[in-house]
């Protein structure tokens, strides 16, 4: 009851609550195009590569946004580059590339003595999130759904079947890029809530479960969304109540409803598989 009566009267903890249901929907939402496309592993490294830009908006008093989706972008790129134009796998390159833009941005953010910010971006705080991370975060939300919605089709086609999508005529590659674009974005908008650290799980972890329960991609992307906004409401409550970090909160709580999922799913949970594989042997 203390957090609703905070919560009707307490200004900060609405941003909170506002900027983490939607960073639940758009981290659901691109997470399962990343998961059917097994681009996981760029999730992670994209949300890991925004480090030096983050460092270089800081060091130059700039919103850390600008600097974070130049270096998402060019990352996306750097990969894409060396896969493309060399006998290196797309796994080793996107090691390579991240890993050295990670690197850089330590030394950066060490270099711009910001100990507080770093463990803000790299961990998230929710509650101490501002109004224009809160706007930049609608703003951002609204461009990525837009973008989904709009081109769903193409989306799908490319994702599940690329040699059909480029007899139709569509630009595979473009679409990649444009899915990258979008990734940092999100990335970037998920920052605040829960770090660069945790991102990726945002991304992965409520589409994997959503996969667990349907084979429809528009009931996917429906329940990733549900998955992300439920697990940022409960994450921010207990984060609230309790003081513990948000970002590892929120994603402890996707966890567990992965992990409900994984167990109980109708058609792909471990319990009913076992009990169909018991009951056919019983039959047998």
């Amino acid at each position: 009851m203390e957090f609703l009566s905070d919560l009707m009267t307490t200004g900060y903890l609405q941003k909170a609550l506002f900027t983490s249901i939607m960073v639940g929907i758009i981290c659901g939402v691109i997470g399962c195009f990343i998961i059917l496309r097994g681009m996981a592993l760029m999730g992670d490294a994209i949300s890991h590569a925004v480090l030096p830009g983050v460092a270089i908006s800081y060091m130059l008093g700039i919103n850390f946004f600008y600097g974070a989706v130049a270096t998402g972008i060019l990352t996306a790129l750097g990969i894409g580059i060396v896969n493309q134009n060399s006998r290196i796998k797309n796994d080793s390159s996107i090691g390579i590339v991240f890993s050295a833009a990670f690197a850089l941005g330590v030394i950066l953010i060490t270099e711009a003595k910001s100990s507080t910010n770093l463990n803000q971006i790299l961990f998230g705080n929710v509650l101490f999130v501002r109004s224009s991370d809160m706007w930049m975060t609608v703003a951002i939300g609204v461009l990525v759904l837009a973008v989904v919605i709009l081109f769903f089709k193409e989306l799908l086609v490319s994702t599940f079947d690329p040699t059909m999508s480029a007899s139709y005529g569509l630009p595979n590659r473009f679409i990649h890029y444009v899915l990258m674009v979008l990734l940092t974005l999100v990335t970037v908008a998920s920052l605040q809530t829960v770090g660069i650290i945790l991102v990726v799980a945002m991304l992965i972890t409520p589409a994997s479960t959503a996969y667990l329960l349907t084979n429809r991609l528009s009931t996917m992307v429906l329940l990733s969304a549900v998955f992300g906004v439920f697990s940022s409401i409960i994450g921010l409550y207990f984060s609230f109540v309790y003081n513990f970090p948000s970002g590892a909160v929120i994603v402890l709580v996707a966890t567990l409803f992965f992990i409900a999922a994984f167990v109980f799913s109708p058609t792909q949970g471990v319990l009913w598989r076992t009990i169909r594989t018991r009951s056919k042997k019983a039959t047998l």
